[in-house]
Parts: structure tokens; sequence; C-alpha cells
């Protein structure tokens, strides 16, 4: 991505961003509320064009944002689970988009069932699962969505810490098997080190990338590891930065108008 902007109205969003993402690297994205996570998820999706700059390259070749729609799976911070289908029929749903025949789709997904801690659970529905598990049904629909980019918008952000944390792990421990490049937003900085290879945190609005830390803790990631000096020192160094692009933004919306 080079020299990406986008404003809505009056308020520029981004401006000037630049990110490279490699294939199979786990990306998380941290910054002060409203500097442009999402709309930057929604431009790599393809359901929003930029004003300026844009995807130089994608898998290798030439292109433009729009044609990104359909070649990136994407999961938003709710579930979006529809509570008249059950958990395979929710898990199939962007395969039958895609025309994949019903019986070979839930095939699939049965066979897959038990990596995401829901065998057993096949007809189930939303209202009857808890919120992990809600999730869990989400994540599998992403990646059933068979694309080597995920982008995961907060996905536990609605979860209790305890669940959070089982989630993190367990997150860890498909995409290992599975090795999909994943950008995974969060406002929660333990997390964004304890999953990521890299943390970006990005400038109060407009976005931009302001530091691109490298995580270099050992993988697989012990839950005890968000102890260690290296944990929170690298902890230290990013909310320090986010602080300092928090207060940038507190200060511009309390400056007061002056009148022409």
């Amino acid at each position: 991505m080079r020299a990406i902007s986008k404003t809505f109205g009056g308020t520029t969003a981004l401006s000037g961003l630049e990110l490279s993402v490699a294939p199979g690297e786990f990306v998380t994205v941290v910054g002060p509320s409203g500097c442009g996570k999402s709309t930057l998820f929604n431009i790599v999706a393809g359901l929003e064009e930029p004003d300026a700059g844009g995807i130089l390259r994608f898998e290798g070749q030439s292109c433009h944002a729009a044609e990104l729609l359909g070649r990136v799976s994407f999961m938003p911070q709710r579930d979006l689970l529809l509570p008249w289908r059950n958990v395979v029929d929710n898990a199939i749903l962007a395969l039958e988009v895609e025309g994949a025949p019903r019986k070979e789709a839930r095939a699939r997904a049965l066979r897959m069932l038990p990596e995401f801690g829901l065998a057993g659970f096949e007809t189930q529905y939303p209202h009857q699962l808890s919120g992990g598990m809600r999730q869990r049904v989400a994540l599998m629909r992403t990646f059933l969505f068979e694309r080597d980019l995920m982008l995961l918008d907060e996905p536990f952000g609605a979860l209790d810490a305890l669940t959070r944390a089982m989630m993190q792990r367990w997150l860890l421990d498909v995409w290992q098997k599975y090795r999909r490049t994943i950008l995974f937003i969060t406002h929660d900085v333990d997390e964004a080190i304890f999953l990521g290879d890299r943390v970006l945190v990005m400038t109060a609005r407009p976005g931009a990338v302001k530091l691109e830390q490298a995580i270099d803790l050992p993988r697989p990631r012990r839950p005890d590891v968000v102890t260690s000096p290296e944990f929170i020192r690298l902890k230290r160094t990013l909310l320090e930065t986010i602080e300092e692009e928090s207060m940038k933004s507190f200060r511009s919306a309390e400056a007061p108008k002056v009148s022409q």
C-alpha cells in the first residue's frame, strides 16, 4: 500500500499511509480511536476506493483497491451470524455465495469443526452459543472462505478477559496450521504483542503508520510470555507512542473554533 489517503466530507480519515505485509505474516494494528483503522480495512477489502494512492501490488500483481473485492476474507467486529441458520449453515455462507454445492460445503465445514472447538455443536443456533463460540463460528466461516489474506477487525473485543485470552491462544494455533496472512485490528496492546509478528501504531487522525514494531518473542507463544521483561519493554514502547498520538487527538478535539 502506498500513499493512501481517504476523506469523508470534511474529515480526512487517512493521509499518506504506507504499508507492506509479507505472505504468512501476522500483523496487528493499534492506534487512537478514530485513526482510520477500519477505513484502512475497508480499502484493503475492496469496499472503499482511496482518494489518492492505493494498493500497488497484491499477491505479486498490480491492482486497484476495487479489484480486491472477493479476494480477501474479512471478519468485522460483530460475528454477524444469521439467527435462523445453525453452526454449519452459518459457517458455509460465503461458500454458498460463491456457488459451491451445499452438500460439498457442509462436508468441508463438518471436517473443520473439531479444529475450531465446535465438534458436537453443528446443529446449534447462535442464541444457544456463548460469545466465544459465536466468534469461533465466525472465524471458521472466514477460514472456509479460502483467501490468503484475512482481515480481522477486533474479533475478540466484546469477550470477557478469560475468554479473550483463550481465543487468542486458539487463534495462534489455527494460524500456525494454515499460515494465512493476517491483519488484525485491536485496542488491546497486550493482545497486539501476544499475537503479532509486527505491531503497527497509527497516528491520530488523519491516520498513517507512526511506528512499526517488530515482535521478536519466540513462537509458539506461551501464556506466561506476557510477564517477561521483553514483553513489558515492548508494551511500554507501544503505550508511549499510542498515548502521544491520543493526546494529539484529544487536543485537536478540544481546540476552540476560530470564527471567520
